[in-house]
């Protein structure tokens, strides 16, 4: 669990920025990483026209962003929006050691360490290890960051600006009107309910306390953050981050959150036209049929462990099991001798957004 406390006037700490360096990596993770990202899947197939030299340097830096992005990328949380090259400056001057703990993360996972890390027993093995799982290309580039950060920030610099000027400088100019429209509605909300509105339109696993001035993120990560005016708060809109969400929260890089931009989120909401809705309101009319439906929320369980809960015949109780089923609500499959049902919980989710679709609750 994160726990980012914010102040007394959390406004006052809270940022946002865009990182066109941030997005164009984002999207190489999406190409190298395809099934995870349905919303994207026009823009994977667009890239299959790239030069094959250009594919194969995707490749080879893959372990930068297959997995983890580095957080040396994530833009600064004060002054104006910089522009791509500038970006890559900021990078390619960066101290070595720097260079070498922020890129090398995502083949030893230092935990905040830093460079320092990298020197420890075997830990050089590990990051040759991990690069030889994306070819001979990889582990050449991991030995380049390990001998020479500086070198291979220039290297790596270099490959982002190819694959700005072939594929994503374009690219960049349809995504940046997008977020800038994400900012801008944070902003109308921010200015008219405060914060945590703004926090609430965050993804499901990040929770709102308003009470105790809280923000919770539910992920294997245990951290306690304090925002403050030398710590403030940074939100990064992104149209290639969907459906993840990227935290930050070790220093020397800024506390961050980049989330997929609300348009992308609608775009991806369950869509269940009426005469669905209306099924599966129909389903779940009925007393008995929704005690059903909660003790299966509760866990997965078969017709003879219902039957008794529920005092049902096993004729009544497949019945209702049936009407939940043909509403999409629950899953049925086979183990053994039983036949365990499960609840769909993204069907539940998307019947809930559609009802209020339908009643116009915004």
């Amino acid at each position: 669990m994160i726990r980012i406390s914010l102040p007394e006037r959390p406004v006052e700490h809270l940022a946002f920025a865009l990182s066109p360096a941030l997005e164009s990596v984002l999207s190489l993770h999406v190409l190298v990483g395809p099934k995870h990202h349905a919303l994207q899947h026009a823009w994977v197939r667009e890239m299959r026209s790239l030069d094959p030299v250009l594919k194969r340097r995707i490749e080879a830096f893959a372990f930068l962003y297959r997995w983890q992005i580095p957080d040396l990328l994530l833009p600064s949380p004060l002054g104006p929006a910089a522009e791509f090259d500038d970006e890559l400056v900021r990078i390619v001057a960066l101290d070595p050691g720097v260079l070498l703990a922020g890129l090398g993360r995502p083949l030893y996972d230092h935990g905040g360490r830093g460079a320092a890390a990298f020197d420890e027993p075997g830990a050089r093995e590990i990051v040759l290890e991990h690069a030889r799982e994306y070819g001979d290309d990889a582990v050449a580039l991991a030995r380049e960051l390990l001998d020479d950060p500086s070198a291979f920030g220039t290297e790596f610099c270099s490959f982002l600006a190819a694959y700005w000027e072939a594929a994503f400088g374009a690219e960049w100019q349809r995504v940046e009107s997008t977020l800038s429209h994400a900012i801008a509605e944070a902003g109308r909300v921010l200015a008219a309910d405060g914060i945590w509105p703004v926090l609430g339109r965050l993804p499901g696993n990040c929770r709102t306390d308003p009470d105790r001035d809280e923000l919770l993120i539910d992920l294997p990560h245990d951290h306690d953050v304090v925002v403050s005016a030398e710590n403030p708060l940074l939100l990064v809109p992104s149209v290639f981050v969907w459906p993840h969400l990227r935290v930050n929260c070790d220093p020397p890089w800024p506390t961050a959150l980049v989330y997929a931009a609300p348009s992308l989120a609608r775009e991806a909401q369950p869509r269940i036209p009426p005469a669905e809705l209306l099924r599966i309101l129909r389903a779940v009319a009925d007393d008995t049929r929704l005690r059903v439906l909660k003790l299966i929320a509760e866990r997965p369980r078969t017709t003879q462990e219902l039957g008794p809960l529920v005092g049902l015949s096993n004729a009544g109780l497949s019945k209702g099991l049936r009407r939940l089923a043909e509403a999409g609500l629950i899953t049925a499959r086979r183990q053994g001798y039983y036949v365990v049902y499960s609840l769909d919980e993204s069907r539940v989710r998307g019947a809930a957004t559609a009802l209020g679709d339908f009643l116009d609750l915004g």
